[in-house]
């Protein structure tokens, strides 16, 4: 489906992709972009197929490029309330609504789509890949997720989140069951959860 613009024959077609559904720990984050034609960013890839270097590089591009973009940030809070999935979802709407101009098409990268966007959406598996936009948003969310998850690694010192970015690695699993969850440990996800279950049972052991 390609809406254009009366105005300017520009399709405001948003691309939108997140970072961050499986770690233990940090937000997701979510990204949506709407490119300018006129001006194209060369490179533009699934961000995990880029090294931090060339992610961090496009980073600045896409920003200053983009006709649009729009980061929303879903703290572990929200995650722990509404679930992973639904979390997702509603960032995406949020980012698409932040848009402005606002898009007239969403490109969301995976196979659902969320029940409340602003504007007619597909989902289009492997997407990040395929279309531009959708890349440019992979980009944002997973270097804007990356810093985050840098800074927490100050705040939060011994869990190792600058290196591992809260994913469940064996250092941060070892660290999980040396300190116990932090606050921005999501609670609903099965190793964290089965700690503060195993403190609640047996809360003079060590371990816990």
């Amino acid at each position: 489906m390609n809406i254009s613009t009366s105005s300017n024959n520009i399709s405001l077609r948003a691309g939108v992709d997140e970072a961050g559904r499986g770690p233990l720990a940090g937000p997701v984050v979510v990204a949506a972009v709407i490119l300018d034609p006129a001006r194209p960013i060369a490179g533009l890839d699934d961000s995990k197929k880029l090294s931090e270097k060339r992610r961090e590089a496009l980073y600045p591009q896409i920003v200053e490029c983009a006709l649009a973009h729009c980061v929303i940030v879903v703290e572990a809070e929200e995650i722990d309330r509404l679930n992973i999935f639904q979390a997702t979802m509603a960032g995406m709407s949020r980012a698409v609504a932040g848009l402005a101009p606002a898009a007239q098409e969403a490109l969301v990268d995976g196979n659902k789509l969320p029940k409340d966007l602003p504007c007619p959406g597909r989902a289009i598996v492997g997407g990040d890949a395929l279309e531009p936009a959708i890349s440019a948003a992979s980009i944002l969310a997973k270097v804007t997720r990356d810093r985050l998850m840098v800074a927490l690694d100050a705040s939060h010192p011994g869990y190792g989140f600058a290196v591992h970015k809260g994913y469940p690695t064996p250092a941060h699993l070892a660290a999980l069951q040396r300190l116990g969850p932090c606050t921005q440990h999501r609670r609903s996800f099965a190793p964290v959860r089965l700690l503060l279950d195993q403190a609640t049972l047996f809360p003079d052991d060590p371990g816990c």
